[in-house]
């Protein structure tokens, strides 16, 4: 058997990404749009007549005009590629150099540390406030080159204040990475003042709120000059003809967006108040999904559950998150049977 040793170094203790065994059950671990698959992307794969002899654009030129249209930019604002984690990818490759300092708040997304590794860099965790806000000046400490953080976070939910990220920004001169990967469902974002930091990144994603995690799309927004440094790193047509023509045709059915925004806004005090009911302490959530400490053993809930047929996310073995899951919160009818499928299993314990 061949040993790790052939590996490069900074990838030797990297471990494989969750990826469950599914049999049918409803989903409520991936914070995907519970309304199903985006209808005007659907409608461009019916009607698509496309060339597959030729190579898509190079950057992705019609879905950066859509996006510049939609947030009132320019095209050179703009990154698009193979989901958002392409462009995380990107980021680090462009601005980190091997050793360079990054840091990410805990918790949060457990792949920043995989591409910051992947990419060279020294992975710094910075532990977030007891209310899950960000710590400015222990973020600030370490001099990083590179700085990330989702907003809103994953998995607490909620949205970092606009104040600390902007007070990050004035006072480094290094990299700063804002995540908006459920920035449709917040109500504040970073992506208009970009212009403004000529060091700020803000990265979105077509697999959230836009219901199609199956095309891989995902962008980053930028002043003009870091724009053009990371459009020089990405592959060129990373992105496929046909993913940028669905993308092109969903920017352009905001209706969808905000029939899905305002579904999470009502189902979310809902949800929240059926955990709490059944011994949950939960936590705000500006996001589609909720974090909640669990009344019985996290990972006996989260493996009762799926042989239920529901399928939620067990966070309970990390730090800060102890004994925690989250789930994305449903329509009314998926939050029902959520809530009587826990209740059962509450039940059983």
């Amino acid at each position: 058997m061949a040993s790790r040793d052939l590996m490069r170094s900074t990838t030797r203790n990297f471990e494989k990404y969750y990826n469950p065994e599914l049999h049918g059950e409803i989903r409520l671990d991936t914070n995907t749009n519970v309304l199903g698959s985006n209808p005007a992307a659907a409608a461009a794969l019916k009607n698509l007549e496309l060339d597959l002899n030729g190579y898509p654009n190079t950057y992705s030129d019609g879905l950066r005009d859509a996006l510049a249209e939609l947030y009132d930019l320019e095209r050179d604002n703009f990154i698009v590629g193979s989901g958002s984690d392409e462009l995380l990818d990107v980021s680090f490759k462009t601005f980190t150099e091997w050793g360079d300092s990054c840091v990410s708040p805990v918790p949060s997304y457990s792949l920043y540390n995989y591409f910051i590794e992947l990419n060279g860099g020294k992975s710094i965790n910075v532990d977030l406030d007891e209310d899950f806000q960000l710590d400015v000046d222990a973020m600030l400490a370490p001099k990083a080159k590179v700085m990330i953080m989702p907003s809103p976070n994953n998995p607490t939910g909620n949205t970092f204040r606009s104040k600390d990220i902007e007070e990050i920004l004035e006072r480094t001169e290094g990299i700063v990475i804002v995540d908006e990967a459920y920035g449709e469902y917040a109500k504040e974002s970073m992506i208009s003042r970009v212009n403004e930091f000529d060091n700020l990144i803000v990265l979105r994603t077509f697999s959230k709120a836009y219901a199609m995690a199956a095309m891989r799309v995902g962008y980053a927004v930028a002043g003009k000059s870091v724009a053009d440094m990371m459009t020089c790193v990405k592959i060129p047509y990373s992105l496929n003809a046909i993913s940028e023509l669905t993308a092109i045709a969903a920017v352009k059915d905001q209706d969808f967006i905000k029939r899905s925004v305002s579904m999470v806004n009502e189902q979310r005090p809902y949800l929240d108040a059926g955990l709490r009911k059944l011994g949950f302490e939960t936590y705000h959530s500006d996001s589609n999904f909720i974090m909640a400490r669990s009344p019985v053993d996290h990972a006996v809930l989260v493996s009762k559950l799926k042989e239920k047929g529901v399928m939620i996310r067990d966070f309970g073995s990390k730090r800060r998150t102890e004994n925690c899951v989250r789930t994305t919160i449903g329509t009314r009818e998926l939050n029902d049977i959520l809530l009587e499928e826990i209740a059962e299993v509450i039940d059983e314990c």
